[in-house]
C-alpha cells in the first residue's frame, strides 16, 4: 500500500497549481490531505473520481478554515468522520479510513500561532492521545499521516537554535511527540532515513524553499508491530502546489 500525506494549504488552490496532473503520476493508494480549506461541495470532486479515488472529507465548520480528507483507491471498509471530541471535530482536523488490514487517518493538529492556540495544541494533543490510546485496543494497525506542526529533533529543522523558543520547536512540544512515538509508533521516514537536511514545510518568507530553510513537521507514524512492513518512506520536495510537500511510505501489508 503506497500513502501519501499532504499538508495542501487549499486544496482549491493545489489544483489550480497542477494537483490533478501530479496526483495522476504520483498514483498513491491512498492520499490523506491536510489543510484543505473547503466543503467538499465547494470542489469538484469528479476530477478524483477521473483518477479512480474514493474520497471522503471532514471539513471545519468555519469555512475556508483547517479541514481533512483522504482520497483512496482500495475499498474501504469503514470511514469514521472526527473523534467524537467536540474541539477537534469542531475543526475539522482527524478522519480515519479502516482497510482490510490496516487503518489510516489524516491528522492536521493545530499551529501555535500565539498563546491562546498554543495553550489549545496542548490540550489538542492531550485528548488526540488519549483517544489514540484507546483506538489502539481495537485498531492496532494504525498509520497516522498527517501535519504534527512539531519538529521532533533537531536534525528536523533547519536552525534548532534560533527556533527553540518557537512553537513547533518548543521543547514541551518535542516531548510529546517523543512520547506520543515511544507509545508504540514508528516515525517511518527517520526508520529509513537517518541523514540531516529533509524538510516537508518551509516559510514563503526570505526565499526559505530555495535556500532548503525548512522543517520536518509532517509524519506517517506508523504503528510498531507493522515495523517490518515499511518497504520505503520518502519525502517529495519536488511537489510545490503549498508550502507543504508530500510525505510518503509504502507497506508490504500481503
Amino acid at each position: 500500500m503506497k500513502i501519501l500525506s499532504y499538508n495542501v494549504n487549499g486544496i482549491r488552490a493545489a489544483l489550480n497549481k497542477g494537483f490533478y496532473d501530479w496526483l495522476d503520476a504520483a498514483q498513491p493508494d491512498v492520499i490523506c490531505l491536510q489543510e484543505i480549506k473547503a466543503m467538499e461541495s465547494q470542489v469538484e470532486t469528479s476530477v478524483f473520481e477521473e483518477l479512480g479515488y474514493q474520497h471522503y472529507w471532514h471539513s471545519a465548520q468555519k469555512k475556508g478554515y483547517s479541514g481533512v480528507a483522504i482520497l483512496t483507491k482500495k475499498k474501504v471498509k469503514k470511514i469514521t468522520f472526527g473523534t467524537g471530541i467536540d474541539h477537534i471535530d469542531f475543526e475539522g482536523r482527524v478522519i480515519r479510513a479502516d482497510f482490510d488490514k490496516v487503518s489510516v487517518i489524516s491528522l492536521y493538529l493545530p499551529s501555535g500561532t500565539n498563546i491562546d492556540r498554543l495553550e489549545y495544541k496542548f490540550q489538542f494533543m492531550a485528548d488526540f492521545k488519549n483517544y489514540i490510546d484507546e483506538l489502539k485496543k481495537s485498531q492496532p494497525n494504525l498509520v497516522i499521516c498527517g501535519d504534527y506542526n512539531i519538529c521532533h529533533e533537531a536534525i528536523d529543522i533547519h536552525d534548532p537554535v534560533r527556533n527553540k523558543k518557537v512553537s513547533g520547536f518548543l521543547p514541551e512540544e518535542r516531548a510529546w511527540i517523543d512520547q506520543f512515538m515511544n507509545s508504540g509508533f514508528i516515525d517511518s521516514f527517520r526508520y529509513l532515513n537517518p541523514d540531516p537536511h529533509h524538510y516537508s514545510w518551509w516559510s514563503y518568507r526570505a526565499n526559505a524553499r530555495n535556500n532548503n530553510k525548512g522543517w520536518r513537521i509532517d509524519y506517517n507514524l506508523v504503528s510498531e508491530n507493522l515495523k517490518d512492513n515499511i518497504t520505503r518512506s520518502y519525502i517529495l520536495p519536488e511537489a510545490k502546489h503549498s508550502d507543504h510537500c508530500p510525505v510518503g511510505v509504502e507497506l508490504n501489508l500481503n
